[in-house]
């Protein structure tokens, strides 16, 4: 047994603890969190216009599944899990693609449907007492919302509208704010995968405060002034952080944008709001457009990110240069990463097995940490393991 930096006791009232570096970087940790968290919740897959065409299809990692989403001939998105029925062969094995009519295992040629059905099979007129509705692909919940197909592996999925619209709500105080921007209106004018080597919890902190923005963001500073001051704009219900007064667009230079976006109200105006829907999605929401991030996490010290910047069909359309409007918060996201990056390796250091401690400006963080805690059925300090007692991790070296 050893004892860490910090315990509860020693910390002053201003700071507060954070979850123990093994929360980052233990493979059990990260397993339960698939399990009981990745698993159990709503979770942002793809845009649903990316599967514009019938037998479009993608596959996409959900905790431990891999997940199948189509579209079928009657133009409806479908999800199911990735495994033939058979013998357990993945079944497609491109991330991305299209087929004509059905999807067939490249192993025994079972062949389904694009609504799940087993339609043909080797010798299958010969096995007449198999129900193919029942030997079909397992289905997984979908819903759509704001343009992307949301995804949940539990046999009962949570209600969407508290756990996911909820968010908007109660970041924003009013769902009706959200839908001024018209997300599942808006054309892609560009994505881009980011591979981040750092746990996924990581990237949700870093997300959610602005402490380090005075530090690492200095083409953002220069947008939004008042994130210098280190308060984040999710720090406060409905507030969304306004341009400095010489600001022409949430661009690189702060140069122009594009034209308000129809709905926009006056008050959204030349402000920035930003969303966590918990755990893996964040919503960033400007006058003339909207940025969606995607976390997949793969592995306790493995994320991969895909960013959506979504504009008007018709700025999409006309061929406009974008890249002044991208090339910010793609500046946002690199200096992101490298920080998470930075802060990983130190998750497994002795000097942190205790954790650390947030400031006033990270209250927030302290709340998310609460939140995982008790997703996981853990202690005050971190995950309890399946055949491990409820202990205070931050005194007792796991």
């Amino acid at each position: 047994m050893t004892t860490p930096p910090f315990s509860p006791q020693q910390i002053p009232p201003s700071l507060i603890a954070t979850l123990p570096g093994r929360s980052y970087t233990d493979p059990a940790v990260f397993q339960r969190e698939q399990e009981l968290l990745l698993e159990a919740m709503w979770f942002c897959a793809v845009r649903s216009a990316d599967l514009a065409e019938p037998g479009s299809f993608r596959t996409v990692q959900v905790g431990r599944e891999n997940v199948l989403i189509t579209r079928s001939r009657t133009g409806e998105l479908r999800a199911f899990l990735n495994v033939c029925r058979h013998r357990g062969a993945r079944l497609c094995l491109e991330e991305t693609g299209r087929v004509r009519r059905t999807l067939q295992c490249p192993y025994h040629a079972w062949t389904y449907d694009l609504d799940g059905t087993l339609v043909a099979a080797p010798n299958l007129v010969k096995m007449p007492d198999v129900d193919r509705v029942a030997y079909g692909l397992v289905k997984v919940a979908l819903r759509e919302w704001l343009g992307y197909a949301w995804v949940c592996l539990a046999d009962e999925p949570p209600s969407f509208e508290d756990t996911v619209v909820g968010a908007a709500v109660e970041r924003l105080g009013d769902a009706a704010a959200l839908e001024h921007y018209g997300t599942e209106r808006l054309a892609l004018g560009k994505r881009i995968v980011y591979d981040v080597r750092a746990n996924w919890k990581l990237i949700v902190e870093n997300f959610m405060e602005c402490y380090h923005c005075a530090t690492i963001h200095p083409e953002l500073v220069d947008v939004l002034p008042e994130f210098a001051g280190g308060y984040a704009a999710q720090s406060f219900v409905g507030h969304g952080a306004e341009f400095g007064e010489d600001i022409r667009g949430f661009t690189v230079d702060g140069s122009e944008g594009f034209p308000k976006l129809p709905y926009v109200s006056g008050d959204q105006d030349r402000r920035y709001y930003a969303i966590t829907v918990k755990p893996t999605v964040f919503i960033n929401l400007v006058p003339d457009h909207v940025i969606v991030h995607r976390m997949f996490p793969l592995a306790e010290d493995r994320t991969v990110v895909e960013c959506d910047w979504l504009y008007a069909p018709e700025v999409v359309g006309s061929g406009a240069d974008l890249s002044k409007s991208v090339e910010l918060f793609h500046r946002v996201n690199i200096q992101d990463f490298e920080a998470c990056e930075r802060t990983q390796p130190a998750m497994s250091s002795r000097a942190y097995r205790g954790g650390g401690v947030l400031v006033p400006a990270e209250h927030h963080i302290g709340i998310f940490h609460e939140w995982v805690l008790e997703k996981l059925g853990a202690g005050p300090a971190g995950p309890v393991l399946p055949g491990e007692k409820c202990t205070d991790l931050l005194t007792e070296d796991a």
